[in-house]
């Protein structure tokens, strides 16, 4: 079975449509553009599919380059035979194919080769086949030079007999899974850190199956053996398996090798020889790929995690294209305040200082009351940071005191608008504006148009990341790029308005295209037509081909222009527009006429049933946006802090970070809460996003609050009962809504916590 026809079996997809979505990706078409346009020739892949192939793409052709390399090795060695050519061109997966190379591969001169040079290898030959003979014995027709005793002949024969059980491919192979089926990993604390590696203490003596371990554990754990508080080992048997007793991995090396305990002369010497390849030599080499295959694993999970709630958050539902004016909170340093036009461009800045140490409430007011009347500010975005709250109570005065402005606040994540106003993107677009000012234009921005500004901030420094630090940071970024590409392209981008960083992750540009884009439109104004786009420098036929779908030019010279119709589809709506004699203009948006068009009508040798229904598709809605419509959360008035919250409360607020083990809550108080996974919904989950995904709006119910650990537990079944403390029944008593102390959450929200505690 070929490269393309195993991926057709995983995809379970036919094998011409794989191999049409291979040529695409190999003539330099990108994911996005395939997906999108070419559906007739991949049967429909959508992107998820199409990254999964490209993936598997490349590892089965690094996989076959290995192979060709292992065969060069061994044929040089004259070693290669048809049947061992023929288990290796039948591997499946490196792992496999490195335990079939090991016996061949170049190493350093071992004791098993020493010993072999010394002459011992057919003693140890004679031990293996001939059990009945005396070890003692036999060893002394092994002497020589370099073999002065008996025990030195027999440690090099056992050290031949250890290689030679722990090169046999097959049996590796039933140890490896059987480890991995069975094993368990144990962590415990090393001496003298307990008090150190306190937020590891759920690990100081923690054993769990391999094969049921949540990722998120596996990664708390190696980060505390990172920190030096953890190790960490895998156990394959009960500690008070007596020594003596042989374990069912060294009865397997036994059984393949015909050894067996029946009291003849070189029996326990052959016993003692297995417990050692095992226990000396085997097991240490499946514990470290056990361990490795377990980071693996949880690096997928955390990525996977990662890459879902990076798309759930640049997809949010856009406020739209509105004169915002954004406010970054500040309490000393003051409160930074932006504000932009409907397309972005900024147009005042200042700052204000309604809080301590100055409190200059009026002033502040003021000074708002006229930025809004003098720019029409429609929006106000607050940045949900330090004295966020302080800072809406601000807003919503100004919002009463200009009833006729229709003004509306929504408080907005923060994440990364500090390290976009630090970069030499925010630089380079703003050079004389402080860096603080820089993160008041993010805020108000990043509500207009999520997507379009925090593709200027690396994804890792949005803040929707599990362990994001621990895992493989290639492949961390990989994922991230294809999620970004993926979401750009999928809302596409308004040519005239987009940004530099925006127009490189579009379909086919990169960064130095998208500059020229942007330098062409600086010096001959915006662009017309999406033709005019060829006129740019570097910007030829094939890129055009890739991006051009993906550009929408609003108000220009052709109305198709502004749909996610392709150029090279346009000759297919001039026949539609032919036959019922209309302009393009006025079909756009005409669902009676669209309805009256026969798909049949114009399929083509090159243009199938897909792409016509794309195409009446984006005509009757042209250039829609695939987000949702935006809302956002209403915080509790007088619930600001921690200290504020009492058990029983209901309230509205933002999914900020979806987990494994559930979803983290934004609610007002500076701190998010945990809705665990068992309080998600009145009904068995096994992934929280089948529930929830960031950004959504929710209404949570607080079940209990630990102050001291800066802990809420939520939940999101209204019904659930809350865990009123001693301290807040005499909150109640005294009717406050302040308290100072409360008991540990349950074990599940306990543990949960824990995890993140770090």
């Amino acid at each position: 079975m070929n490269i393309t026809e195993k991926i057709a079996t995983e995809l379970n997809v036919a094998v011409a449509k794989v191999q049409a979505a291979i040529d695409l990706l190999d003539d330099g078409a990108t994911v996005p553009f395939i997906a999108r346009y070419r559906k007739e020739a991949t049967g429909g892949l959508d992107d998820t599919q199409l990254r999964t192939l490209l993936e598997r793409l490349q590892y089965l052709r690094e996989l076959q380059e290995r192979k060709q390399t292992i065969l060069s090795s061994i044929e040089e060695q004259g070693k290669l035979t048809d049947e061992l050519k023929q288990a290796i061109e039948a591997a499946d997966n490196k792992t496999l194919l490195e335990d079939l190379y090991l016996p061949y591969k170049p190493k350093r001169r071992t004791k098993a080769q020493i010993a072999r040079e010394n002459g011992l290898e057919p003693l140890a030959e004679i031990l293996l086949t001939q059990p009945e003979l005396n070890p003692e014995i036999v060893a002394t027709n092994y002497l020589n030079e370099q073999i002065s005793d008996t025990k030195a002949a027999l440690d090099g024969a056992r050290a031949i007999l250890i290689e030679k059980f722990a090169e046999d491919a097959e049996l590796i192979g039933q140890l490896r899974e059987k480890l991995w089926r069975e094993g368990n990993i144990h962590a415990t604390v090393l001496a003298g850190q307990e008090s150190a590696g306190e937020k590891f203490k759920d690990y100081f003596d923690h054993l769990e199956s391999i094969t049921n371990i949540p990722s998120h554990r596996v990664l708390a754990m190696l980060r505390g053996r990172n920190e030096g508080i953890l190790a960490i080992h895998i156990k394959y048997q009960p500690d008070d398996t007596p020594i003596t007793e042989p374990s069912a991995y060294e009865q397997m090396i036994a059984q393949q090798f015909g050894i067996a305990d029946q009291g003849r002369a070189a029996d326990r010497w052959l016993r003692d020889t297995v417990r050692l390849s095992w226990r000396g030599k085997i097991f240490l080499s499946l514990e470290l790929e056990a361990l490795n295959r377990l980071k693996e694993v949880a690096d997928h999970d955390a990525i996977k995690v990662f890459a879902q709630n990076l798309k759930d958050l640049l997809l949010a539902a856009p406020a739209g294209r509105l004169t915002t004016l954004g406010l970054d909170p500040g309490i000393r340093t003051g409160v930074k305040v932006a504000v932009v036009d409907d397309t972005g461009k900024l147009l005042e800045t200042t700052t204000i200082y309604p809080h301590q140490p100055r409190n200059d409430w009026q002033g502040a007011l003021t000074t708002l009351r006229q930025l809004v009347q003098k720019h029409q500010v429609r929006l106000i975005a607050i940045g949900n940071g330090t004295a966020s709250r302080e800072t809406d109570k601000l807003a919503t005065e100004l919002i009463r005191s200009l009833p006729d402005q229709s003004l509306q606040k929504i408080v907005v994540s923060e994440a990364g608008a500090s390290v976009y106003s630090a970069s030499a993107l925010a630089a380079k677009e703003f050079p004389e504006l402080d860096v603080s000012l820089r993160g008041a234009v993010s805020i108000a921005r990043r509500l207009q148009d999520p997507l379009a500004e925090l593709v200027k901030i690396d994804p890792k420094s949005i803040g929707v990341g599990q362990y994001q630090h621990d895992v493989n940071q290639s492949q961390l970024a990989k994922s991230l790029d294809a999620v970004v590409e993926d979401c750009v392209n999928a809302v596409g981008v308004d040519v005239n308005t987009a940004s530099v960083p925006l127009l490189t992750r579009i379909s086919g540009l990169n960064s130095t295209l998208a500059n020229n884009i942007v330098s062409y439109r600086d010096t001959y104004g915006a662009f017309t037509n999406r033709q005019s786009l060829l006129k740019v420098p570097r910007l030829g036929e094939k890129t055009f081909e890739q991006a051009a779908g993906f550009l929408r030019i609003l108000d220009g010279d052709e109305p198709l222009d502004a749909s996610a119709v392709h150029p090279e589809s346009y000759p297919v709506v001039s026949r539609m527009l032919a036959n019922i004699h209309l302009r393009a203009d006025e079909l756009i948006g005409n669902h009676q006429a669209i309805k009256a068009l026969k798909p049949a009508d114009y399929i083509q040798s090159n243009v199938g049933l897909p792409t016509i229904l794309d195409i009446l598709a984006e005509l009757e809605k042209p250039g829609r946006d695939p987000r949702g419509e935006f809302h956002t959360a209403t915080f509790a008035e007088g619930v600001e802090d921690i200290k504020d919250l009492l058990p029983g409360m209901i309230l509205e607020g933002v999914v900020s970070n979806v987990a494994a083990f559930g979803a983290f809550v934004d609610i007002g108080v500076h701190q998010d809460g945990l809705v665990h996974i068992s309080a998600l919904a009145n009904r068995y989950v096994s992934d929280p996003r089948d529930v929830v995904k960031a950004g959504d709006v929710v209404k949570v119910k607080i079940i209990e609050v630990d102050i001291p650990r800066r802990r809420i537990a939520l939940s999101m079944r209204l019904e659930d009962e809350s865990r009123l403390t001693a301290n807040h029944k005499e909150v109640n008593q005294k009717q406050a809504k302040k308290n100072s102390n409360s008991k540990p959450a349950n074990n599940a929200m306990a543990e949960a916590f824990a995890r993140l505690k770090h």
